[in-house]
């Protein structure tokens, strides 16, 4: 997601602070809104980031019984990727990367040959659209808006779009697994729905330990499963769909480092590679892209 207004240090907001807040706020920050007139929540606003660069804590795990397992990730190789992509959405298709790219009047959507640099097809969103996720079905590309509640149907070669579809909330990731959507709205909830129709069909409450899991972003559909980052953390979760319960956290704090000097440029994006147990990660703004082995 999105971005912040900046790091706070821990005190008590009053009312005309929160105001302020709101009203400085970068128009980029895709976090769930505190008001309709705000564009960050006191809870996104107040994240302490640490270095400028870094994300915030890992994701809280309770004490009860279905504790995750507890993993990282190890590096197998790097790919090039463009620093000014502002990573909202990774899915790769055969040897096509796509990716969809956020903040105002730089939203985008690309492919592009995954063992390349440069897109073979780019095409903006409308200049008021936050670009969000992005799933890949057999034959369209769905993207995701933050704040406008439209989905897009896009033909996958020319990425123009087809149909609109709304929602209600916000937008944040998304994944296909083959039968239906998997999205997430920045809350500890999954939504699924039809792949043709986009509308929803269920939803499930992830947890970590029992304890809820708040800013699912990123989706990937893998084997079953559903990988997320969480939002200003290092962390990438793997989510059983059927239950909601995380069943492995993964540090991924050893990538993109140093990381770039900007305090969005946080781990978003996440691919599975076809015929592979590995997955590409990389981070909103950073040069690389990191094919990745997940080490329970």
């Amino acid at each position: 997601m999105r971005s912040l207004v900046g790091p706070l240090a821990p005190l008590v907001l009053t009312v005309g602070l929160v105001g302020a807040l709101s009203a400085c706020a970068d128009s980029g920050d895709d976090a769930p809104s505190a008001s309709p007139a705000a564009e960050t929540t006191l809870a996104s606003s107040s994240v302490d980031t640490g270095s400028a660069g870094s994300a915030g804590g890992g994701v809280a795990v309770g004490d009860g019984p279905e504790q995750p397992a507890r993993g990282t990730v190890e590096v197998v190789r790097t790919l090039p990727h463009d620093p000014r992509l502002f990573t909202q959405g990774l899915q790769v298709v055969g040897d096509r990367i796509y990716e969809s790219t956020g903040r105002l009047g730089r939203s985008e959507v690309q492919h592009r040959p995954l063992e390349g640099e440069g897109p073979v097809v780019s095409v903006p969103m409308a200049p008021d659209e936050f670009g969000e996720g992005l799933a890949v079905t057999d034959d369209t590309v769905w993207t995701l808006t933050w704040k406008n509640g439209v989905a897009h149907n896009r033909d996958p070669e020319t990425l123009e779009v087809r149909s609109e579809v709304r929602y209600p909330g916000e937008g944040w990731g998304l994944c296909h697994d083959g039968e239906r959507l998997v999205m997430s709205d920045g809350s500890d909830r999954l939504t699924f729905r039809d792949p043709v129709t986009f509308e929803e069909t269920g939803t499930v409450s992830v947890t970590a330990g029992g304890a809820p899991v708040p800013r699912l972003n990123e989706l990937e559909c893998a084997d079953g499963t559903v990988l997320a980052n969480v939002w200003m953390t290092d962390d990438v979760v793997r989510i059983d769909p059927a239950s909601g319960h995380v069943t492995a956290v993964y540090d991924a704090s050893v990538l993109g480092q140093p990381r770039p000097s900007d305090q969005d440029a946080v781990l978003n994006g996440i691919a599975a590679l076809p015929d592979s147990e590995n997955v590409l990660l990389t981070g909103k703004l950073w040069d690389t892209v990191y094919e990745v082995r997940l080490v329970d």
